[in-house]
This record gives C-alpha cells, sequence and structure tokens, in this order.
C-alpha cells in the first residue's frame, strides 16, 4: 500500500522518466540504429508510464467503477500483446501529461479562493492585563478583546472601532478597492487592510464566524457542489465508459483486428466531457468571488441565467437606504414633548425610517417606554407615562381606530405626491406629527436596470411596505412598469409564489434582513448587504458590495458561464464522434495520434473554461437613457 501511494505521488517524475526513455528510444533507432535498444526502451517507457495509470484503473475496478484509467490500460496490455511498443510508450506518455496539464490548469481556475485564502490575517496586536499589545496568533483572539491595528496592517477578526479612524481596502470583502473611512462606532471586518491611520478594534466575530472566513467557506462550497447537468454528466459517463469497453469487445468479434479495437478504447474516453463542465462552473464561482459576487453553488448559476423575471424591494435597494426626513406638519401646540416622544420611540427601532427620525430630531432625552408592541411592516404601538403612542403608517394608524381627518388627509396625499415615505404619530387616539421621508435612488440604477433588460430580463416588478404614491414615483423615474405599495413582508412572499404558480422563475433582490421571507420562496434570492449574516444564509447570491451594478455583472457571468459549459460538452461529444467515425472511415487514425486528439481536447476544454477567469462586463461609452 506504501509503495502505490508512493508511485501516485511520483507520477509527475514517472512521467519525465517515461519521456526520456522515448526519447532514448528514437535517437536509438535514428543515430545508433539498434532496433534492440529501440524496442527495449519503449517497452521501459511503456512500463514506467503505465504504472500509475493502472494502479489508478485497479482502484476504481475496487470499487466496481470502470474509469478512463482502466480503458487506457486495457488498451496499453492489447498494444503489448500486438508488439505495438511505440503506440504504448507514447499512449501512456500523452494520458500521463494531459492529467498533469489538467491539474495545473484546474488550479489556476480555483485561483480566486487561494488568493483569498492568502490573504487571511495570521497575528494580532492585543491589549493585555498590564496595558501593552502583544502579538499573538490570531486563532487565540476571543470575543470582546480589545486589538490594535496600524497602517498597513490586515483587520485580524470582525469588530467594532472603538478608538481611532482610518481608510480601509475592503476589495477581499466587496470585490472593489476603493476606499472606505471608518471611524468610532463602524463595523470592520477580517481579511481588509487599514491603508491609513491607526486603530483600536473590539472583537465581535472571530475564527470561523468572521465575514471572510464565511465568504472563503461558502465559495469553497459552492465550488465543490454540482449541478444538475454536472451530476448527469457523472452519471452518464458510468454507463458510458463500459459501454465503449464492450463496444470495442463487440468490434474484435467481428473483425478480429485487435489495433481497431485497441484505438476504439482510446478514442471513447470522456475527459473532455467530464472534466468540461465542472471546470466552467469552478471558472464561474471563483471570478464571481473575485468580484464581490458569492454564488452559492453551479446550480444557482444555472437557474440564473436562465431567469427572466426579477422581483426589487425598495430600501436600501434600488434606493440608497439612508432616508431623511425632509416634510414634517405638526397638529400638536407642545412640539417638544411631541418630538421628545418621538424619538423615545423610534430609538427601540433599526428600521431605516426610525433612524432617519431619531436624526432629525438630533440628541434628547429619553423617556421609559412600557407595552412596546412592534407590528411588522406598520411600526410600533407602546405606552410612555400614562399616554397611549402609537407610531407608523396609515395602516396601523387605521388599525388603531384613530380618526384621520379631512385636513390631515390633503397633508398626506400631498406629502405622498411629493415621493415621501410617511410616518405617523398619535397620541391617545390624536394624530400630532405627520413626517414625509425620502430616500434617494442610488446613483445610476437607471442605467442598470436597463442593463438587466438588454441581457434578457423581460419582467421587472417593484415590491415595497411604502406608500403606492411613493412607489409609483420611484417606478415612473426606473421605467419599471409593475410597482406595489403598502405590502408587509409576507405579502412579498405570497406575490412571488403567484409568479411562480404562474410559470416564472423569479429573482428576488433585497437587503437580506427584512426580506429573507422572500429571498427564501424566490427562485434565486439575490441580497444586498456587506457581508450580513442573514444575507450569506438566506439568500442564493450575495452582492457584497451592495452595489446595484454587481447585479448585471452577475447575470452576465452567469449567462457566460452556462454558454461556456455548453461549448464544453459540444467540443467533447464533437471530438470522441469524430475520433470514432475516423477509426472506420480513414487510414491515418492509429492509438497515438487518438490519445494526442482526446488529450488536447481536454486541454481545450479547460481553456475554454478559464477564460470565464477574465470576463468582466462589457461597459456601454453613454450610459443608456
Amino acid at each position: 500500500m506504501i509503495r502505490i501511494r508512493y508511485i501516485l505521488r511520483k507520477k509527475n517524475q514517472l512521467l519525465l522518466v517515461s519521456f526520456s526513455f522515448i526519447v532514448f528510444a528514437y535517437f536509438t533507432k535514428w543515430v545508433l540504429q539498434s532496433e534492440v535498444l529501440f524496442t527495449s526502451s519503449l517497452i521501459v517507457a511503456s512500463i514506467v508510464g503505465v504504472l500509475p495509470i493502472a494502479i489508478q484503473a485497479y482502484q476504481s475496478l475496487r470499487i466496481k467503477l470502470i474509469s478512463i484509467d482502466v480503458l487506457v490500460t486495457v488498451a496499453v496490455i492489447g498494444a503489448f500483446i500486438i508488439q505495438e511498443y511505440a503506440e504504448s510508450a507514447i499512449v501512456t506518455f500523452l494520458f500521463l501529461f494531459g492529467a498533469f496539464l489538467e491539474q495545473r490548469t484546474l488550479n489556476k481556475t480555483r485561483s480566486a479562493i487561494q488568493s483569498l485564502t492568502q490573504m487571511a490575517p495570521q497575528s494580532a496586536l492585543k491589549l493585555t492585563e498590564s496595558k501593552d499589545f502583544v502579538e499573538i496568533p490570531v486563532e487565540e483572539v476571543k470575543v470582546n478583546d480589545i486589538l490594535l491595528v496600524k497602517t498597513g496592517a490586515k483587520i485580524p477578526v470582525d469588530g467594532i472601532i472603538i478608538s481611532g479612524e482610518g481608510y480601509l481596502d475592503e476589495a477581499t470583502i466587496t470585490g472593489e478597492s476603493k476606499q472606505a473611512h471608518k471611524t468610532v462606532g463602524d463595523e470592520v471586518f477580517a481579511g481588509t487592510i487599514l491603508e491609513n491611520g491607526t486603530i483600536q478594534i473590539k472583537a465581535s466575530k472571530v475564527g470561523e464566524d468572521t465575514t471572510f472566513n464565511k465568504i472563503i467557506a461558502l465559495v469553497e462550497e459552492a465550488q465543490d457542489a454540482k449541478s444538475k447537468t454536472e451530476r448527469f454528466i457523472d452519471r452518464f459517463s458510468k454507463y458510458y465508459t463500459p459501454g465503449v469497453l464492450l463496444f470495442a469487445l463487440i468490434v474484435y468479434l467481428l473483425t478480429f483486428d485487435i489495433p481497431k479495437a485497441i484505438t476504439i478504447l482510446v478514442l471513447g474516453c470522456p475527459g473532455a466531457l467530464v472534466i468540461g463542465v465542472p471546470v466552467s462552473n469552478v471558472a464561474g464561482i471563483g471570478n464571481g468571488a473575485k468580484h464581490g459576487v458569492l454564488f452559492k453553488g453551479s446550480e444557482v448559476i444555472q437557474l440564473f441565467s436562465k431567469t427572466k423575471t426579477i422581483v426589487f424591494d425598495k430600501t436600501g435597494t434600488l434606493t440608497s437606504g439612508k432616508p431623511q426626513v425632509v416634510n414634517v406638519k405638526y397638529y400638536i401646540d407642545n412640539k417638544e414633548k411631541a418630538l421628545q416622544y418621538l424619538s423615545s420611540i423610534e430609538k427601540e427601532s433599526d428600521h431605516p425610517l426610525a433612524k432617519a427620525i431619531t436624526t432629525y430630531i438630533g440628541p434628547m432625552e429619553t423617556l421609559p417606554i412600557n407595552n412596546t408592541a412592534v407590528i411588522k411592516g406598520q411600526g410600533i404601538v407602546a405606552n410612555i407615562n400614562d399616554d397611549k403612542i402609537v407610531v407608523g403608517n396609515t395602516k396601523l394608524i387605521e388599525k388603531e381606530n384613530i380618526i384621520i381627518d379631512e385636513s390631515i388627509k390633503k397633508d398626506i396625499s400631498r406629502f405622498e405626491e411629493m415621493g415621501n415615505s410617511l410616518v405617523i404619530m398619535a397620541i391617545n387616539g390624536k394624530i400630532e406629527v405627520l413626517l414625509g421621508i425620502r430616500d434617494a435612488i442610488r446613483p445610476n440604477t437607471l442605467e442598470n436596470l436597463n442593463s438587466l433588460k438588454k441581457q434578457g430580463i423581460k419582467k421587472m416588478i417593484l415590491l415595497s411596505g411604502d406608500n403606492q404614491g411613493t412607489v409609483d414615483k420611484i417606478a415612473n423615474e426606473l421605467g419599471i412598469e409593475i410597482a406595489i405599495g403598502n405590502m408587509l413582508p409576507q405579502d412579498k412572499a405570497t406575490y412571488i409564489k403567484k409568479l411562480q404558480k404562474q410559470g416564472e422563475r423569479v429573482a428576488f433582490v433585497g437587503d437580506g434582513v427584512n426580506d429573507s421571507p422572500s429571498l427564501a420562496q424566490a427562485d434565486i434570492g439575490i441580497a444586498m448587504g456587506s457581508g450580513t449574516d442573514v444575507a450569506i444564509e438566506t439568500s442564493d447570491i450575495v452582492l457584497m458590495n451592495s452595489e446595484l451594478s454587481s447585479l448585471p455583472f452577475a447575470l452576465g457571468l452567469a449567462k457566460a458561464t452556462k454558454n461556456n459549459m455548453v461549448q464544453n460538452i459540444v467540443l467533447a461529444i464533437g471530438v470522441v464522434i469524430v475520433l470514432l467515425l475516423s477509426v472506420f472511415f480513414s487510414e491515418w487514425m492509429n492509438m497515438s495520434i487518438g490519445m494526442f486528439v482526446h488529450e488536447a481536447s481536454i486541454l481545450l476544454v479547460i481553456l475554454n473554461g478559464m477564460r470565464l477567469l477574465k470576463y468582466k462586463l462589457k461597459k456601454k461609452s453613454k450610459p443608456c437613457q
């Protein structure tokens, strides 16, 4: 057993020995003119070359699998029987050389994940009890440890900045090399680089829990996962390979032509077919990871490439996710009391609208809150002192049976016409404050949506919990024909399910937090969000930089990967058909030529797959209007 492992480990060295004996054989024939040395050298070259192939054939037969190695081993034995030593030596050399080149080129298709792994931080500067910073291995960092990061160093773990500020290169997380300014309170991620500044961070996620390690694990898992096409080809080759063996046997029994039967064994090897699909998918996933687009497996790529309908969430997807209060109307004399109540309530929520309100109000003393009830997609009901406070949209106001008089209805309509999201506060059953909050559309969103349409997206739909007026305004600006507002998270998931029942393959794009039901329901869930746990766990595709411009790239890469896979399948099958036909209808085909073409076809499909590593979405000189 030890010798077997040794021989397999030394396969490349055996390749070199085999090649040396083949060169020496032809030297003795053409220069020394010695047939004995010529034949002896070829026999040695054949034996040396067939050793690892025969071992692999034996190992596959032990698990009742007829592999390509079995076909080549039988062919070499047949060549020995008919004393075609040149054929056997050249075939074994080409087979081993092809395997060597395959491994080299396949390693390049995994270059993206390998480069990510190499970027992993190895050490950290930890604050000790003596108030000194001591360098320790990153594996020893624990949650809540205080770490120092200097200019040019890698962030060792995920954490929150507690002191200092600086500019970070977050390309390992987002795929973009532009620097991000970070200061106290901001989150930083393991593997990113502090280009300028000095900061102290408090560790929040360590080890395998860091965003960086989750990305590596996700990409590795995706590259190892098989699509339906790959699984079909695996099953196909399982029966196809013994079929070739049987076909060669039938040809021999009918013709008694051993050379022809042996040649069929070599030509019928399905190597290019077996390797062609995985190499396309691995290269596509690797390129996506390099550019901050995480595909959760090759099956996701296949599904997304065929998608014709995309459903969008609004906030944080088509808009920037940083809304601001732009219009306010008071229906109370004591504005100070109303704002204090409103600030105290909204500090209980992490919704973007709540953050916009607390930012607008500014620092204010927080009052104690009792009996808080968060109504998903509508707002909050709570008690402050002896007052019942309701803060939310018109749905919540109506649900609480609060009367909206005509003058307030006019204000609501006016605010909606301006494209505002509405937040209403009522105290003890009377509306006291109406706020209009607006979220700007992301830059180049129209251009990105037009790019998606040019790539074959037939239907775009906007679903939002916001009021219909705001949703319509944004949809009109972006050329989205179907826009529905006032939708709860479960309503969005139900709408997607309805589209699926109509036979549509649906992709949903959301922020990965509030839209997890829709991300799970859609055929393809696409999360906008820089590595949030919910985004990575719930979605099928993660756009790590949270930029909509990554979506046309992701779709283009998925389509290119699918097309590349089809090209490889056609090429592999075409080569086998041509080679097998040439056995019966040509005089030039032999075992050596067949093996050369066979190995060349394998390298060709690998090189074709590797083109995906350089895929970039073509940019137009002028933005789409």
